[in-house]
């Protein structure tokens, strides 16, 4: 029996796994949550978990109770989650949103586990390092993005070197119809609102920004190994196509499917093989018209921002990141205002780029790391010097 782990578990990519690992084959080894501890201690019960562990170490009381008389144990802590994730398993789901799943991912990695890769922001801020770390412990990544997992999958069997495109869809959020000279005003609620998806705040916020998009320019070139020039993005409001290759010899292959994150993860849970899976049909009938569009970079200055990190190189990837982050945080907080996240990007990596290692492959954990924290306290201060004025 295999056994998996679930880092994660309560965050919309989480549930999705749930509900697929629920009726599997398979014994679960640990599950790992932010702050939801009823739903952690409900998944941990219903999957039998080994471990169930809480990032919040103020939590931990509460965890023990509600897992008492189950055999489970508990435990919290950023530390605690990186045990968990350490702990021997054949299938490792990395669904921890942010820089905090880096080095979960990290640990899962070094036991040789297959690793279905959801955060993005992994390969974005660490993509040599990942993947030199995967191939040093012999273990596998499989992406879980289902844009990536599309071109993953159109990928099956054919030659790297006959790819002259991939094409990444993108739904352009909930805002994508707004006049741009609205789109200043947009408010928290505006942006928490997305057409296709049921997706946590914090990635609704960034599809309707394009930073999650962005990422995934950057996490594609990485993945796959193509050069910038063969990414192209393109605006599919209906969500059907997920990505598509293009080949020499004009061919495209496109992945569709409904707007289900259970296609990519249970394609990645079962790989090499498909197994059958509770998602919708299409209805080809029904399905109506699919409609494409070039994005406008004025309304996502985020993809510019992505080549321009991409051009850098070096750590350029974990600015970025990281002063994404501390933007949606300050947007969040209402300190920000919707496209004022890009301009405060945009700034920090201007003020970063003098950093002698700016431009330096990451050597190790400890310096991408390092380089995070410096610039989300870099943005902060930005934002901090921009609201005074």
């Amino acid at each position: 029996m295999r056994k998996v782990s679930v880092l994660g578990a309560t965050g919309s990519i989480g549930e999705s796994t749930f509900d697929l690992l629920k009726d599997a084959d398979v014994a679960v080894v640990a599950l790992t949550g932010g702050r939801n501890v009823a739903r952690l201690a409900a998944q941990a019960r219903a999957l039998r978990a080994e471990v169930a562990v809480i990032a919040d170490e103020a939590l931990l009381p509460d965890l023990r109770a509600a897992l008492t008389g189950t055999g489970t144990e508990a435990a919290a802590g950023t530390q605690a989650v990186i045990e968990a994730a350490s702990r021997p398993a054949d299938w490792v789901m990395s669904a921890i949103v942010g820089a905090a799943g880096l080095a979960p991912g990290m640990a899962a990695l070094a036991t040789g586990a297959t690793l279905a890769l959801a955060n993005k922001e992994s390969l974005v801020t660490a993509g040599p390092l990942i993947l030199s770390h995967a191939a040093q412990h012999q273990a596998r990544i499989l992406p879980v993005d289902s844009e990536h997992s599309a071109i993953f999958q159109a990928l099956a069997h054919e030659d790297l070197s006959t790819v002259t495109r991939i094409l990444l869809t993108a739904s352009g959020g909930g805002l994508r119809d707004w006049p741009l000279e609205r789109l200043a005003r947009a408010t928290l609620q505006d942006a928490c609102t997305h057409p296709n998806w049921a997706m946590g705040q914090r990635i609704t916020i960034d599809s309707a920004s394009m930073f999650n998009k962005a990422l995934e320019v950057i996490e594609a070139r990485e993945f796959f190994g193509v050069t910038p020039d063969q990414i192209e993005v393109v605006i599919h409001p209906q969500s059907i196509i997920h990505s598509a290759v293009e080949f020499q010899d004009g061919a495209i292959m496109a992945h569709m499917g409904t707007p289900d994150m259970r296609h990519a993860i249970g394609y990645a849970l079962n790989w090499p093989h498909r197994a059958a899976l509770p998602v919708k049909r299409l209805d080809f009938a029904t399905l109506g018209g699919l409609t494409f569009a070039a994005p406008d970079l004025t309304r996502y200055p985020a993809l510019r921002l992505a080549r321009e990190v991409m051009a850098a190189g070096g750590l350029a990837g974990a600015v970025f990141n990281a002063a994404k982050e501390s933007a949606l945080d300050h947007f969040i907080a209402g300190t920000l205002g919707f496209l004022q996240m890009a301009d405060l990007v945009q700034a920090t990596l201007t003020a970063l780029s003098r950093e002698s290692d700016f431009h330096q492959s990451p050597k190790g954990l400890a310096q991408v790391l390092a380089m995070d924290h410096l610039a989300r306290k870099t943005a902060h201060q930005i934002a901090a010097e921009w609201g005074r004025a």
